[in-house]
């Protein structure tokens, strides 16, 4: 039986300000390729037949030339923008506001160009071949009101150079059960620390943690528009306020109106936080090639 087609949206509109430039166009292949060539690959793998690239328009160009060139030879691909200015009709945006809205922002800006099932992965992380399959296997969920969610391990998604973001799941039967996002999380010995505020909480290190795979149904944009127009009239005039995919998801499940499934994967995440992480990429990468799982080069002419 071959495996459901589906869309991938792909958020890559990120400033990368750990990374110290545009992460998502970085080199990390034997032959060039980046981290979205073998995100794209595993999906068409898993079933993709479609790519959704949510982008800036300040870097369309660069980004046209550098992924346009490849990934369209081998996959349908549309071009979604995240604009700041692009919010429900009557909210002005705060002068002092520079940065679009957030992941959940982000996935809003796609809501004209997607109109089946979809997936949505982060552009600088890598998430393995396994991974890929279950979001597939979540897509294959035709009721409207399911969701899904890939989670990882949170000890297999640190970064040895600094802290990250992860959002950690409570999850029971299977289906989220709650989700909050953890802005600063770094290794503590062979266990982990998460930060709030002065206070630091400790983690065991297998907590299960959401990377920003999911898997949607276009219902979804229903009800991220009104959870968007809530978050602007809560948090709008504030500079530095996120709507975030998880924030999103929690209120759905507090208020009954989705569930949704989760599928942990035990794939080790790949991704280039900061620069000091590349090397570790590349290595990664380069042991998977000698695996055979992937060709080399990625893609042929």
């Amino acid at each position: 039986m071959s495996p459901t087609p589906f869309s991938l949206v792909i958020l890559a509109a990120g400033i990368g300000s750990r990374y110290g430039g545009l992460k998502q166009i970085d080199p990390v292949g034997p032959q060039g390729e980046i981290v979205i060539d073998y995100s794209v690959y595993d999906a068409i793998q898993a079933g993709c037949d479609e790519v959704v690239f949510v982008i800036r328009r300040d870097i369309e160009e660069e980004f046209r030339e550098r992924v346009g060139r490849t990934i369209e030879r081998q996959v349908a691909c549309r071009y979604a923008f995240q604009d700041l200015q692009d919010t429900p009709a009557g909210f002005v945006p705060p002068a002092e506001r520079k940065k679009p809205w957030g992941t959940a922002h982000a996935v809003y800006a796609a809501r004209h160009v997607v109109s089946h099932p979809f997936g949505v992965v982060n552009a600088d992380d890598f998430y393995g071949r396994a991974s890929y399959r279950h979001l597939a296997a979540l897509l294959a969920d035709e009721n409207p009101d399911t969701y899904g969610l890939v989670a990882f391990v949170l000890h297999r998604t640190l970064s040895e150079h600094g802290s990250v973001s992860r959002a950690i799941c409570e999850q029971q039967n299977g289906f989220l059960q709650s989700i909050v996002e953890r802005t600063v999380i770094e290794k503590a010995g062979n266990a982990a620390r998460y930060r709030e505020g002065d206070a630091w909480h400790p983690l065991t290190g297998q907590e299960a943690v959401s990377m920003n795979m999911w898997a949607f149904h276009p219902s979804f944009f229903d009800r991220l528009e009104r959870a968007f127009a809530r978050f602007l009239q809560e948090e709008g005039q504030n500079p530095k306020a996120e709507f975030l995919i998880p924030t999103v998801t929690d209120q759905l499940i507090t208020a009954g109106e989705a569930r949704v499934r989760v599928a942990l994967s035990q794939e080790t995440w790949l991704g280039v936080t900061y620069p000091e992480d590349k090397p570790a990429v590349q290595r990664g990468i380069r042991g998977l090639i000698d695996q055979g799982l992937y060709p080399e080069p990625l893609w042929t002419a």
